[in-house]
């Protein structure tokens, strides 16, 4: 039995719903071509074939709030009904992916489907808004809500994933983002994470005019983020311990979205959490405190 998908967008400068339609369905080199999604185009075109489409599931109905845009990705991925409303797939499918990054929506646009008893992934990050995070925690308690970044489940970190001891202890981690810390350090946040670091158990802003933190760890490795604003595409991970130092840069796009797809869709059919939703509550916590930190002020993120 296929799984019937609704793809939720779109939010500027946020292409998750062409990149994952395409991942789930394959794509129409042509039509995407013509997207105005040239980056995802390339990546996508630079793919084993055998890796594009996920058997068992589909992207059965789209809506963004331009009907020329829903009316593109339906052609560049093979996505047969366009929704004049969101909430008119209700009964039509068995999952919706809110494929949008504007968290401060992400409340009233999953809130219909969760309550008709839809399985719903929503893209990072989930929610700051304390009252609106505690609307969403029983469906992330119970497996019907999911949210979270690709790079929980990057490619380059497998090696690191695999042999966590090879550095020896760690003495500090750093980690260097294009962007914003909501939508930007959130990434960075998930990837350590997904190679089992946890959630900083306190921050401090240590500039007073880029968002730039200094976070410490539950083993209390200090954790370097910094968030450089407007820049070159930079996802960075830098690792120093005892016994040597490794630099990774995350820039396998498709296989983080391909990872973390499929761990979305492994979730409804089994039910079994991958990682534990209240790892992504206190995620929220600490991008929340870290935002609301003074400069050269320490905050305890408590969740």
């Amino acid at each position: 039995m296929v799984m019937k998908v609704g793809m939720i967008g779109l939010s500027e400068g946020n292409g998750h719903p062409f990149s994952f339609s395409a991942i789930i369905n394959g794509y129409d080199a042509e039509a995407f071509s013509q997207a105005g999604w040239p980056v995802i185009f390339d990546y996508l075109e630079k793919q084993d074939k055998a890796e594009i489409g996920l058997e068992g599931v589909e992207v059965s109905h789209v809506w963004t709030q331009d009907p020329a845009i829903s009316d593109h990705l339906s052609r560049s991925c093979f996505i047969p009904n366009i929704a004049r409303n969101p909430e008119d797939m209700i009964g039509d499918v068995d999952a919706v992916i809110i494929a949008r990054d504007d968290y401060e929506n992400h409340l009233t646009m999953a809130l219909p489907f969760l309550q008709a008893g839809l399985n719903v992934f929503v893209d990072k990050p989930l929610a700051i808004d304390p009252e609106e995070l505690a609307v969403l925690v029983p469906y992330l308690k119970k497996g019907q809500l999911l949210s979270g970044s690709g790079f929980r489940f990057a490619q380059e970190l497998d090696e690191l994933r695999s042999q966590p001891d090879t550095l020896g202890p760690l003495v500090l981690v750093e980690a260097t983002v294009v962007n914003g810390l909501e939508k930007y350090g959130i990434h960075m946040l998930e990837a350590l994470a997904g190679l089992g670091f946890g959630v900083p158990k306190s921050v401090s802003r240590i500039s007073d005019h880029r968002d730039m933190f200094l976070f410490t760890m539950p083993d209390d490795t200090p954790l370097l983020l910094s968030c450089l604003g407007s820049v070159g595409k930079t996802f960075h991970l830098g690792f120093y311990g005892k016994y040597g130092n490794l630099q990774i840069d995350l820039h396998n796009n498709f296989a983080a979205f391909r990872r973390l797809l499929m761990n979305f869709f492994e979730t409804v059919t089994s039910g079994a959490f991958s990682y534990a939703p209240e790892e992504t509550l206190a995620l929220m916590k600490a991008i929340k405190t870290a935002r609301d930190c003074r400069p050269y002020e320490t905050a305890p993120i408590s969740w």
